[in-house]
């Protein structure tokens, strides 16, 4: 009886989703429409019921406390989030940064931020990228920053563990040169350190005025299969704020089912969803 009673799915009642998905999408820019509320539940209610909760209503009278504001709700933002990604998704991006950008690119210190970095698949495949590049190009160096909303996918990025079948779209050799395998489980890798440490982790939240880095100072953003879940003019907003912190003709990349189309942004369209500022 006890047993059931945990497993059991606490319902979400119709103001308590308007009062959270208002905050998520004031807040993060993050759309939940009506349909997302099943999803809502069966993603936060273990945590409703780790608190001892017996009702949305009381839960979020708690997050939204000043205590709960310390804590329990980012983990709540960190539930709510979708974090898929792969090393070398969309792997034509990568392929078009190192054989067409940046052999023709003047700056050769690179600043790069990867906005969306998820558990660091993005990031860490730009290192292996441009390490590769650097066989033949000894002159580019580089620093990069990765940020995400969610503190526990920071945190997994920063680890830098994965397991084996993570790694299926990495060629043998680029596998080897970049991550060490665990000794004590075959299935777990790491990054290894001297790259880890190649990258800054950072939690930014896109809806705010200010990023707390320099404007005009980025050569390359990726935020890529982030904005997907933003409406169109907090889209725009995002990108508009983007483009204040790239230098002249550097590059954003955005998702494959992203797009800027009417939109009206300095931005000219090099191949799909690859963007220079003019």
């Amino acid at each position: 009886m006890e047993t059931s009673n945990i497993n059991r799915l606490l319902k979400m009642d119709d103001a308590s989703f308007e009062r959270l998905s208002k905050y998520v999408t004031t807040e993060y820019g993050i759309k939940l429409p009506d349909v997302k509320k099943s999803m809502l539940e069966s993603r936060l209610n273990k945590k409703v019921k780790s608190l001892s909760m017996n009702s949305y209503s009381q839960f979020l009278d708690h997050i939204f406390s000043e205590q709960g504001r310390q804590g329990d709700l980012f983990d709540v933002i960190d539930l709510i989030t979708t974090n898929k990604t792969d090393f070398f998704r969309e792997a034509a991006h990568f392929q078009f940064l190192t054989s067409t950008f940046l052999p023709s690119y003047s700056n050769q210190n690179l600043k790069i931020w990867s906005a969306g970095c998820s558990t660091g698949e993005e990031p860490y495949t730009l290192i292996m990228a441009l390490e590769e590049y650097r066989k033949r190009n000894a002159t580019l160096s580089y620093s990069l920053l990765a940020s995400d909303i969610s503190m526990r996918v920071i945190q997994s990025a920063y680890n830098g563990i994965y397991t084996m079948d993570k790694l299926t779209t990495i060629p043998l050799e680029m596998k080897k040169t970049y991550f060490l395998r665990s000794k004590v489980n075959p299935d777990i890798t790491r990054i290894k350190p001297q790259y880890r440490n190649k990258i800054n982790f950072k939690r930014i939240n896109l809806m705010d005025n200010s990023f707390g880095i320099s404007k005009v100072d980025l050569d390359i953003i990726f935020c890529r299969n982030v904005i997907i879940y933003f409406d169109k003019p907090t889209q725009e907003k995002v990108i508009r704020k983007f483009c204040t912190y790239l230098k002249p003709g550097g590059l954003l990349f955005l998702g494959h089912s992203e797009s800027i189309m009417g939109m009206n942004l300095p931005l000219k369209q090099l191949q799909p969803t690859t963007y220079q500022l003019q």
